[in-house]
């Protein structure tokens, strides 16, 4: 594993991909930074850190000698290992906010973003994570926390992020041993609001209400309306009111 420090950089998961257009890069090549002038989030939102106080690093996942055939799973593999690195800090109240936020009680603490590189196959993966470690002041951001703030503890940031390197090969191993039911069925069991009456938004405004039943192999939200009737959702088509 190669980690490549950044004192400053517009994006952790850019400068990976500028890399892999100019050569090879190895697989689990890491590169984080102190301070993301440019990070992005799902949906083209914008991630905001102070300096030096957070993690925001990317990793180069090497795809080409292991099909996936369905690309959500990585997601949700990588949203356990970030799960269980923060439950092994005795970070409480954890869950997943579909797709890939991780909540302590109702607050962000951390975001995903996954930029898959396809050639002729999907050949490598980019995971781009912003972890909120020692940040307090979320001016602007009432949903937003940290681990500091939540725990009271102050935090090692590079230990953090060894200990998730860590368990995203583990959740890797996972899947190139086909174990796919075993993840599907853990991040499911971490889902947020699962199984609770939820009130949802669509892409034209409209909200309604439902309850969170589980995912597609594609990485739709399963959910159960008042009709007794499973339909999926993708990103674009709703948001989860909370």
């Amino acid at each position: 594993m190669s980690i490549i420090k950044l004192s400053a950089i517009d994006s952790t998961n850019s400068f990976l991909r500028d890399m892999i257009a100019n050569g090879v890069v190895a697989d689990y090549t890491v590169v984080a930074t102190q301070n993301q002038t440019k990070g992005r989030g799902q949906m083209g939102t914008v991630w905001n850190s102070e300096e030096g106080k957070n993690l925001m690093f990317s990793v180069f996942k090497d795809l080409s000698k292991h099909e996936v055939v369905y690309p959500f799973y990585i997601s949700m593999a990588v949203s356990l290992a970030i799960l269980k690195s923060l439950k092994g800090l005795n970070v409480p109240n954890l869950s997943i906010k579909w797709p890939n936020d991780i909540l302590s009680a109702n607050n962000k603490v951390c975001g995903v973003l996954i930029e898959n590189v396809i050639k002729n196959k999907l050949e490598s993966t980019i995971i781009g994570v912003g972890l909120n470690v020692n940040q307090t002041n979320f001016k602007g951001l009432p949903k937003a926390s940290s681990l500091k703030k939540i725990t009271g503890v102050q935090y090692n940031v590079d230990e953090v992020l060894h200990d998730i390197i860590g368990n995203i090969k583990f959740y890797s191993e996972m899947l190139e041993a086909e174990n796919y039911k075993a993840v599907k069925d853990a991040y499911e069991a971490n889902l947020f609001r699962k199984n609770k009456p939820s009130t949802f938004k669509n892409a034209e405004g409209v909200m309604f209400s439902g309850f969170i039943k589980g995912v597609s192999k594609y990485g739709k939200l399963m959910v159960l309306l008042e009709d007794e009737i499973i339909e999926k959702f993708d990103l674009k088509q709703i948001t989860l009111m909370y």
